[in-house]
């Protein structure tokens, strides 16, 4: 896969994913977590189910693809999203997307463990680099709160989720598992908001812009790009500019929310960019092979 090819894409997928957590935070202002969350979701896989079938993209034939939507949109958008909205109660947006996008070393990790993947020296150094730069992004400001450990969690899903649609997504159209992984993680969303937490949502011109914003543009245009990259080239690849969000994040949220810039920005930018161009850099997995396999 040519990368700058789709790197406007990848850019504009990275910038929404970080603008998300401003925003988000800002909804919170007006809605409970899960029931912002789940309403964001909800609608756009209405909408996009809405889009699918009016333009006849190919549906899945059997129950087991259905069930494997169901389970990305469990992941991806009820884990993933859930946990994010909930840390955004305790910690900033800043801090939020930076823990969210810890990922991409997940992926690798995971994807060494469960699909037998080995990657070169320096690209495990890139994911670390990466690392240290949304770490120093941060200026080393996190404490261990409770929005910490659900930030840790959403990564934890991502990850898991991108190992899976790099798994089964190469059979299911892109526009259908966009909508119907929203839909799916929409709905669980909103029961999970009635079961664990009191539901309110203010409705009102600054609340209705911010749903459809999270919902449009942040669900529907991100989801949408993201699936059609991560499907075109190898998870830990593709994962390594994920980097970009909290970069985007940590912009957004100074510019929105009036949250702190720290000078260490444009050394954890450093760190974060180089950390991307070692893992992209002449990308070759190695599937772990048995000794007769070699002899032969």
């Amino acid at each position: 896969m040519n990368m700058l090819k789709f790197m406007p894409l990848i850019l504009l997928t990275t910038f929404l994913m970080g603008s998300s957590f401003a925003i988000g935070k800002m909804g919170l202002a007006y809605a409970s977590p899960l029931m912002l969350a789940g309403l964001r979701f909800a609608l756009a896989g209405v909408i996009m189910a809405v889009i699918v079938r009016l333009v006849r993209c190919p549906h899945p034939a059997h129950k087991k693809e259905w069930m494997k939507m169901l389970i990305i949109g469990a992941l991806q958008t009820a884990g993933v999203m859930g946990c994010i909205f909930i840390s955004l109660r305790t910690i900033t947006a800043s801090e939020s997307s930076i823990l969210t996008f810890t990922n991409p070393l997940l992926v690798v990790v995971l994807g060494t463990i469960f699909a037998g993947m080995r990657y070169r020296w320096y690209q495990w150094l890139g994911v670390l680099l990466g690392v240290a730069g949304v770490s120093i992004t941060l200026g080393a400001q996190l404490e261990w709160k409770a929005g910490v450990i659900y930030g840790l969690c959403s990564a934890i899903f991502w990850a898991t989720a991108t190992l899976l649609v790099k798994k089964w997504g190469q059979g299911l159209d892109t526009w259908v598992l966009s909508a119907y992984q929203m839909l799916a993680g929409g709905v669980l969303l909103l029961m999970a908001s009635m079961l664990l937490e009191e539901p309110f949502f203010h409705w009102n011109g600054e609340s209705i812009m911010i749903l459809l914003w999270l919902s449009l543009l942040s669900s529907i245009v991100q989801f949408a790009g993201w699936y059609y990259v991560l499907q075109k080239g190898d998870p830990a690849r593709t994962s390594a500019f994920l980097f970009l969000a909290p970069f985007f994040g940590v912009l957004t949220g100074w510019l929105l929310l009036g949250e702190p810039l720290y000078p260490s920005l444009i050394g954890g930018g450093l760190c974060i960019i180089a950390g991307i161009y070692l893992v992209n850099r002449q990308f070759r997995p190695v599937i772990k092979t048995s000794p007769d396999e070699n002899a032969a």
